[in-house]
């Protein structure tokens, strides 16, 4: 599946791809695990138009996957301080799930972090869902727990997540 795989820089005239993007790949990702008033809560906040116009102002990185033209998923990134990257989402459609784009695309912002750090000692951390499956796929990618936590993100909502590192 990896073959005729394109990754492409996404700007703010790609917002309105990632957020039917997201449509389908948030909502399947949590739907057996939160609620739909919390999906609903969480999408609006992450993925409203003026939501992704902020986060690409504040230096999120986004990068679409095209397998044969169609595009397939989306991850997004940014630099932090201290020689560190937080991976804030990578989401593959249903229908091309399990078919390696998701790990072409983590190792794209790995080989990008570790060029930005001039190839110094540095790592990406993300947050992900206690229980979401996605927890085992960045296992096998390396990545190791090294925090959890209960984080308000308003309206009542919490995201039950861990936190994961990877040295690279």
């Amino acid at each position: 599946m990896k073959e005729n795989l394109d990754l492409r820089v996404a700007g703010k005239n790609d917002i309105p791809l990632i957020r039917a993007l997201a449509k389908i790949c948030f909502y399947d990702a949590y739907r057996k695990i939160l609620s739909a008033e919390q999906l609903d809560y969480m999408y609006d906040m992450m993925y409203s138009e003026n939501s992704l116009n902020s986060q690409i102002s504040e230096g999120h990185h986004f990068v679409l996957a095209y397998k044969d033209e169609e595009c397939a998923g989306y991850v997004s990134y940014q630099f932090e301080q201290g020689n560190s990257a937080h991976l804030h989402k990578l989401y593959i459609l249903p229908a091309f799930q399990g078919c390696g784009i998701g790990r072409v695309m983590i190792e794209y912002v790995f080989a990008k972090v570790k060029e930005y750090y001039h190839g110094d000692s540095c790592y990406v951390e993300l947050n992900v869902n206690r229980q979401n499956h996605a927890y085992h796929f960045y296992k096998k990618l390396g990545m190791e727990e090294v925090a959890s936590g209960d984080f308000p993100i308003g309206g009542g909502y919490y995201m039950c997540d861990y936190i994961m590192r990877k040295d690279l």
